[in-house]
């Protein structure tokens, strides 16, 4: 097993990090080391709520390699003693206090997490599962990084960030369909969400959050018109890019990861009314639907959206995986729930688990 603390595998190359100098569970220590070059880069994941545990790390060494991670088929595993967390018929009951409380006024949008746990009958390896999770996706995404209880392992497609000088790119994500493996099935699916008011109106919340976010630290702000259709394997989703120069280049792409996260992608708008709604109905969420990703003292990095992902304890064998869905005003309870079933599939796949090997009752397969 790759004795790396850091991995990011995107489609311009892989950034490796080796070796701890230091672990920084609170954010804005580490970015104040970075800032003040105490530090010559830090890397790992930012906690969804600020106020949990992050899992960051100074690095002895960052290396940086042209060619992404090639890809790999999964080792196939069993998952035994599947809990889903919360049960399927608390989730749906969540969805619909959350529809209500948008129809009450004050909440646009909430994003709504549901998790499994369970154990594998054999630890993972983790370079195994970077390979399939690389090869599932044709940007050959693929994350892990060394949380000191455990890893945490995935396929985000969704960039947050990436800063080069003072430009700086983002690719949010919202909106999203399951992909068929019927063709026909699958173009219906794609032109479903192109058609979907409901899910434009949820697009529409992130990009804005990124328009506020940037637009006063920034000379020059594009942001593309109407989004477009990109695919992982598994989903199809609704993308706008948007470029923007900074004022200044002081700020660390750090700095710009814990401004923009959480986004409206995985939290939801306002904000703090969604924050609030999370925490009273979730548990808490640690380090998924936060940010994962490098930065050095240049000020340059790279941080993705931590979705897609699981958490490995340190057996390799106890694993947590989740999935999140947009709700705002219209959407349909049992539809949010396939969608969430569809965005586990992502990690499924990469452990070499189909949805009809799960003992837990209520899960259904995915549509085909």
């Amino acid at each position: 097993m790759s004795p790396d603390v850091f991995i990011l595998s995107r489609p311009h190359g892989v950034v490796r990090a080796a070796g701890v100098v230091r672990r920084y569970p609170d954010a804005a220590a580490a970015a104040r080391d970075l800032r003040e070059r105490r530090v010559d880069s830090v890397v790992g994941a930012l906690a969804f709520d600020p106020l949990e545990p992050s899992a960051l790390i100074a690095p002895t060494a960052l290396h940086h390699t042209r060619i992404p991670l090639p890809g790999a088929q999964p080792t196939t595993r069993r998952l035994t003693s599947v809990v889903e967390i919360p049960d399927l018929a608390t989730h749906l009951a969540r969805v619909q206090a959350a529809v209500a409380a948008i129809a009450d006024g004050g909440l646009d949008k909430v994003v709504l997490a549901r998790a499994l746990t369970g154990r594998l009958d054999a630890p993972a390896d983790v370079d195994d599962l970077l390979a399939a999770l690389a090869g599932g996706n044709h940007e050959h995404n693929a994350f892990a990084v060394d949380t000191g209880t455990g890893r945490l392992v995935g396929a985000s497609p969704e960039l947050l960030l990436r800063k080069h000088g003072r430009e700086v790119t983002c690719l949010p994500y919202a909106g999203s369909a399951p992909r068929h493996a019927d063709p026909a099935a699958d173009r219906r699916s794609r032109e479903a969400l192109a058609g979907s008011a409901k899910d434009h109106r949820e697009h529409t919340f992130v990009v804005e959050h990124l328009r506020r976010r940037l637009a006063p630290i920034a000379t020059d702000l594009e942001i593309g018109g109407r989004p477009e259709l990109l695919s992982t394997g598994e989903m199809w989703h609704l993308a706008t890019p948007v470029h923007a120069v900074l004022t200044e280049s002081d700020s660390t792409a750090l700095d710009l990861a814990m401004m923009l996260s959480p986004t409206p992608a995985t939290c939801g708008t306002p904000a703090d009314v969604a924050a609030r709604f999370i925490r009273t109905h979730e548990e808490p969420r640690g380090l998924y639907a936060g940010a994962v990703g490098w930065a050095d003292a240049a000020g340059n990095g790279e941080w993705m959206v931590t979705i897609r992902c699981l958490e490995l304890d340190r057996t390799g064998t106890g694993v947590r995986m989740w999935a999140g869905g947009g709700i705002v005003a219209g959407s349909d309870p049992q539809a949010e729930l396939t969608e969430t079933t569809a965005k586990l599939q992502t990690v499924l796949n990469a452990l070499g688990v189909t949805l009809d090997d799960l003992p837990a009752a209520g899960m259904t397969p995915r549509q085909s």
